[in-house]
């Protein structure tokens, strides 16, 4: 007669085998919580899927069925998630067209030239690099090199990151609170609007995200039983998060590794080795190819853009670094005057209620009055528990992470925009679901359930707020989350009354109502394209800039340059911002979520000129239909230009006689351009066209060899930062007083093989 395994008996988990690679961990019966100094973990190895004594299952067999114990609506309802939020985020996912084109060129340059992918390369000329290291481009440009050019080649990648961000999430939450907060905090994630934002666009935040989850799922398993590879792989993460977005990946350093030092279950000269061994790990994973580009001789490398002096390094501790923190950002838009410890700047408003104001809230904020009452109440209800406790321990990796984040980003006086807060969106989550759990489990205590029903009432009360701020979208939804919210609360609070059945519909009126307002912002947001620098999620006026606004005072985002594709009477998607498209591959409609908005079926089109009519308002001297900025402006340096066909044929003819068909200045008109013809153009003067690269010197030396064929007339910030910034401005006096001049519909270009003397 085969004996079942006593599960009252906590093993002794230090001295278990290590799992199976592959399999997939157990679930972890859970006592009262707050007892006991470590949590019970299954009768078998960590991770196994199969009692002992037993055969082990067939792969398939397993990936169906989940763990023995699993009930078995588990895995399908995990699957069904996962589904779920992959259609979501690849629904209409070609409105975007290339989306912001700064990267999609650098892609495009890293699919044809592989100096270009290692470097990070915006043209595959190698004359200068994105302000960011590459890791975020090489899934990107490794699919466009399989697939070719377009909008699904590029962004399918971003949102398979979103959907392993998700699983990621439910593994986590599911060893230790089960699957029913897995699938809480994986459904939270995927509905948060600016997440549906960022895992369908392709800048640097997706893959951010989805690193920063991996790095605290992996010191989570660490804290189980001290094992040293789970926090080696910790490092690995944030070393190549490092690689994605520099500095921003070492946000939640601090509050991990000091829990860690604390909580481990295991003493502590191990615990100081193990660290030691991960900071290790993550400086070989970030490192190796920061010291490369340092190391390799700068005259056969591009520059490195956003950088003064041709520094990688300069770049992270000064503008992608400490001046994202103190203001003091040479070279950027803010152009280096430094920033103050709060209040208003160009990038709105600084303070403690930074993440809930009229520019963030919406994007990020719904449940995070939630998530911080359900953070404290689970640090309340494993006050007593034993130093390595890893209910509270997981509680503090996810509270800890998500509170570092939000103080930087709150207070932060450079450059900081909408879509940033992605970051917090898996943080949020976590919280959101082990606090739920936990608290549902303890529901039979009075306090319990009034927190309970608290946090419900938060985040009703919250939703109203948020959606009253677009009084004009679905203005039946923010009485339906209030009045559905409250009668949730209401439930729980007498839950112990109810039938098992009642107190189920309870809770689930109470999540409904919480998750109704995102879940339309989302819908809303994945329903329209987005292109530009700057773009934000949610319907029309769902983030308007605080404070003074930026110039042009009170534009959604601040700046124009960036947002959704409207569509317009022709048929064609019309940008919302003023100064040119991004010159987007043919996209169809995408048809339409109620209270979205309905996609034309024509191209994707920037909206060339200055638009007095267009929501989003504008930045003054933007330029005309080519997609220029004047003195000033801010079009073409965010949003690039629409490149009609004759202008496109005029630099494609025999631009394979030259190394670069044409330069521009500013990355985004030179990406326009180069995505329309598919030959390198040189992006004078980096992103914002402040960069010294190249100087007259070698401008006049790449024309004099015959390399460059034409120079487009305008694009960046037309201005300067400090001493080096004229040197696009000298490169496009020279060229406008000595070559001749070419007009193509409303573009202009130089031809630089006709001096005009």
């Amino acid at each position: 007669m085969t004996t079942q395994p006593d599960m009252s008996r906590q093993p002794d988990t230090s001295r278990q085998p290590d799992a199976h690679p592959s399999a997939e961990p157990a679930p972890v019966p859970r006592p009262p919580t707050g007892q006991g100094d470590t949590p019970p973990r299954e009768p078998s190895a960590p991770g196994a899927l199969a009692w002992p004594g037993e055969p082990r299952r067939p792969f398939l067999h397993r990936v169906r069925r989940g763990r023995p114990e699993d009930p078995r609506w588990v895995r399908p309802a995990f699957a069904g998630l996962l589904v779920a939020t992959t259609l979501l985020y690849l629904y209409g996912l070609s409105a975007s067209g290339y989306a912001n084109s700064f990267y999609s060129a650098a892609v495009q340059a890293g699919s044809q030239s592989w100096k270009a992918f290692f470097f990070g390369s915006l043209d595959s000329a190698n004359a200068i690099t994105v302000d960011k290291p590459p890791a975020s481009l090489w899934p990107m440009a490794l699919s466009v090199r399989i697939f070719g050019l377009g909008s699904w080649a590029i962004l399918v990648p971003q949102a398979l990151m979103g959907v392993a961000t998700v699983g990621v999430l439910y593994a986590a939450l599911r060893r230790r609170f089960g699957p029913a907060a897995g699938l809480i905090a994986g459904a939270v994630c995927a509905l948060t609007p600016v997440a549906a934002l960022m895992f369908r666009f392709n800048n640097p935040d997706a893959m951010l995200a989805l690193l920063m989850t991996v790095t605290v799922y992996c010191v989570i398993r660490a804290l189980e039983d001290g094992r040293t590879k789970w926090l080696v792989w910790a490092g690995v993460a944030v070393g190549f998060a490092f690689l994605a977005k520099t500095l921003q990946a070492f946000l939640i350093l601090p509050p991990l590794a000091v829990l860690y030092a604390v909580c481990a279950p295991v003493g502590v000269r191990k615990r100081c080795a193990q660290i030691g061994l991960s900071a290790g790990a993550m400086l070989v994973a970030g490192g190796w190819w920061v010291a490369i580009v340092e190391l390799w001789p700068a005259s056969s490398r591009p520059y490195i853009g956003g950088s003064q002096n041709n520094s990688f390094l300069e770049l992270t501790f000064g503008y992608n670094g400490l001046g994202r923190i103190n203001g003091d950002e040479t070279g950027s838009v803010g152009g280096g005057g430094g920033g103050g410890g709060g209040g208003t700047g160009m990038w709105g408003e600084t303070g403690w209620n930074r993440m809930f104001d009229s520019e963030i809230g919406g994007q990020i904020s719904w449940l995070l009055p939630a998530a911080l009452i359900l953070l404290v109440a689970g640090l309340v209800l494993t006050r007593k528990a034993g130093r390595t406790d890893l209910t509270r321990g997981s509680f503090l990796a996810w509270g800890g992470s998500l509170l570092m984040t939000m103080a930087v980003f709150s207070y932060m006086a450079g450059i900081f925009h909408q879509y940033y807060t992605v970051a917090l969106a898996p943080y949020i989550a976590a919280v959101v679901g082990m606090g739920a759990t936990v608290l549902w489990e303890e529901r039979g205590k009075v306090w319990a359930s009034l927190t309970l029903a608290g946090a419900v009432t938060a985040s009703a009360v919250w939703g109203y707020v948020l959606l009253n701020r677009t009084p004009d979208y679905l203005p039946w939804l923010k009485w339906l989350v209030l009045l559905g919210g409250l009668t949730g609360a209401l439930g729980l609070i007498f839950v112990t009354r109810l039938g098992r059945h009642l107190a189920l519909a309870a809770a689930g009126l109470g999540f409904a109502a919480a998750v109704a307002g995102p879940t339309a912002y989302t819908l809303s947001t994945v329903d329209a394209g987005h292109s530009g620098s700057i773009v934000t999620a949610g319907p029309s006026g769902a983030s308007t800039m605080g404070g003074r606004g930026g110039p042009g005072g009170g534009v959604r985002g601040g700046f124009p340059g960036g947002g959704r594709n409207q569509p317009n009477g022709n048929g064609t998607q019309q940008n919302g911002q003023q100064g040119g498209g991004t010159g987007g591959p043919p996209t169809g409609g995408t048809g339409g979520f109620p209270g979205g908005n309905q996609q034309g079926n024509g191209n994707t089109q920037g909206n060339g000129g200055t638009q007095g009519q267009n929501r989003q308002g504008g930045m003054p001297g933007a330029g005309a239909g080519d997609g220029r900025m004047g003195a000033g402006g801010a079009g073409g340096l965010l949003n690039g230009a629409t490149v009609g066909s004759a202008a496109r044929t005029l630099l494609s003819k025999n631009a394979d006689d030259y190394t670069w068909a044409a330069a521009a200045v500013g990355s985004q008109n030179s990406a326009s351009y180069q995505l329309a013809t598919g030959k390198p153009v040189m992006a004078i003067g980096g992103f914002n066209g402040t960069d010294p690269s190249p100087t007259l010197a070698q401008f006049k030396k790449y024309v004099a060899d015959g390399r460059i064929h034409y120079f487009i007339s305008g694009g960046g910030m037309g201005g300067g930062a400090s001493g080096n910034a004229s040197a696009s401005s000298r490169i496009s006096s020279w060229v406008t007083a000595n070559f001749k001049k070419v007009s193509v519909g409303s573009a202009t270009f130089y031809d630089l093989t006709r001096p005009t003397g």
